[in-house]
């Protein structure tokens, strides 16, 4: 697996990527009138990271590197539970000099479970256009503390 900058010519599978996955998995929004062009209004001015399987797209991750705020992680549905949505974040934690948000949507468990599991922690609650959310934060730890834990110390 390899993960790489975005190009203009993923756009057209990253559209339907990031549609038919909001379809599959927001099963409590109502889709009638979501559009393929809305993955370019939500990823605009953002950085856009592309996971690739044997030159197949398997996923991307969208960011503020500003604010340190991961705004998309979409994963093709055959990808799922391979690792690629760790993958993708492992690459966003530099950008973000170790320290991330993100807001997730409190009935989508699959992706709370996912995030729980990957270091992340719930900060508080608030509601958006989609529903009721979590804000959580993920810090990873320092090559000094991650030193010192290996060494046995605290």
């Amino acid at each position: 697996m390899t993960v790489r900058q975005y190009q203009e010519a993923d756009r057209p599978f990253l559209r339907t990527l990031f549609l038919a996955s909001r379809k599959a998995n927001w099963l409590w929004l109502d889709d009638r009138h979501w559009q393929l062009e809305y993955f370019d209004a939500v990823t605009l001015g953002e950085k856009i990271l592309v996971a690739e399987i044997d030159q197949t797209i398997a996923g991307f991750a969208s960011l503020s590197v500003q604010d340190r705020f991961l705004h998309n992680l979409f994963i093709a549905p055959q990808w799922q539970r391979q690792k690629v949505g760790t993958a993708l974040l492992d690459v966003c934690y530099p950008l973000c000099r170790g320290t991330m948000a993100l807001k997730c949507l409190i009935l989508n468990q699959r992706a709370l479970r996912f995030y729980l599991n990957n270091g992340w922690r719930v900060i508080t609650t608030g509601l958006a256009e989609n529903g009721e959310y979590y804000l959580m934060h993920h810090r990873q730890p320092s090559a000094s503390s991650r030193r010192q834990t290996a060494s046995g110390r605290p």
